[in-house]
């Protein structure tokens, strides 16, 4: 069997001085030493990514605040006071739950403004200098670019963090995002990395923001958010480019989470040659039998998530190898990769696994990997 590679999904542990600073910024501040100290972290997350034996590595999105609401901070047209997010339909009925979750102590406020004027790039050189340490951190551990990826907000998850105020459409919304994020996601390929585009809004919307539609009504809004995508990246190779499509990074019931099967034919209609999907996610664990229904075009591959990141189980060897085969045996081994289900970090704050068992879990996974590969 071929060689299953391993990478994961984007964020990875803070260090503690560096999450106190990001926290500064969140709350308006603009504390000193935060671009060396970001540097810094970077440097040693890819290292350490490489140390544990993972093939595509990343910066860990050490420098961000959280995966898709670091683009207030780039783009022009947020403003007022943020918004609230509808609770998880999921959760209702589940007060008691709600109550004893540690996700909801002593988490840093994520500041949400929505959208009040037109969307523009306001700071052109972040992508850039963010692109840059990875590089270095990568070249100063005997890598090329490309072993290494880096992510980035789809224009459908930021029109769904911060809500539209100002446009006449979502259609609007979304194409004035992608007009604004082109040079983000450009800067990213011409490094010679892997571009990786965040879409949590292609299944997890469905059980917030568009919780009262029909199944058909919200594939009409996964369809626009599709749409979108493939503007933003229209003349970018799609074989450099994976999606990672997600069910919400918490834990909770998820009795209300879309069927995969209700939205894969949407999703394989996105250029990107990649889909990283979830595996170990308990609700969805079993839909690897969507594939013996639905064939994987022959220019995309799966990167298979192994590892659930809600929980601080390390998941056993075998078991990742046995995921993975279930993927392996009816899409090819050479079109899977493994991977994690979603970030370990993704908003500041926000860990709810410690930082040593994150790299047992990592190492679990290149094993399992090996495994699955012999």
């Amino acid at each position: 069997m071929a060689r299953i590679e391993t990478t994961h999904t984007g964020s990875l542990p803070r260090p503690e001085g560096l999450t106190t600073l990001l926290v500064e910024v969140e709350e308006g501040r603009a504390p000193a030493g935060l671009a060396e100290r970001a540097n810094a972290a970077v440097a040693d997350v890819v290292a350490r990514q490489l140390a544990v034996g993972l093939d595509i590595v990343n910066d860990g999105e050490q420098g961000k605040i959280g995966y898709s609401t670091y683009v207030r901070d780039r783009l022009s047209g947020f403003s007022g006071e943020p918004t609230p997010r509808p609770q998880s339909r999921d959760l209702v009925g589940h007060e008691d739950f709600v109550a004893l979750s540690v996700q909801l102590r002593g988490r840093p406020r994520v500041m949400l403004p929505p959208c009040t004027g037109p969307i523009a790039l306001a700071d052109p050189e972040a992508a850039p200098r963010e692109v840059a340490a990875l590089v270095a951190a990568g070249r100063a551990a005997g890598v090329g670019p490309e072993r290494l990826f880096m992510s980035a907000a789809s224009p459908g998850v930021i029109a769904l963090f911060f809500e539209n105020h100002y446009y006449p459409s979502r259609e609007e919304y979304l194409h004035a995002i992608v007009e604004a994020m082109r040079t983000e996601y450009r800067a990213i390929i011409d490094a010679g990395l892997t571009l990786q585009l965040d879409c949590p809004d292609f299944a997890m919307s469905y059980n917030t923001v568009f919780a009262d539609l029909s199944v058909d009504e919200f594939r009409s809004e996964v369809a626009l958010a599709v749409e979108a995508l493939n503007l933003a990246v229209a003349d970018l190779p799609p074989e450099r480019i994976r999606l990672h499509l997600c069910w919400g990074n918490f834990e909770a019931p998820h009795t209300h989470d879309i069927a995969l099967a209700d939205v894969i034919d949407l999703v394989l209609r996105a250029n990107p040659a990649g889909i990283v999907l979830e595996a170990a996610n308990p609700r969805h664990g079993h839909e690897w039998q969507v594939f013996e229904r639905v064939a994987l075009p022959e220019d995309k591959y799966l990167v298979v998530g192994v590892l659930d990141t809600t929980t601080n189980f390390v998941e056993h060897p075998e078991l990742i190898a046995q995921r993975l085969r279930n993927y392996a045996d009816l899409v090819g081994p050479e079109r899977v990769m493994a991977g994690n289900d979603c970030g370990f970090s993704t908003f500041i704050g926000y860990n709810r696994v410690a930082p040593s068992i994150v790299w047992e879990k990592m190492a679990a996974m290149v094993e399992g990997a090996r495994l699955a590969s012999s």
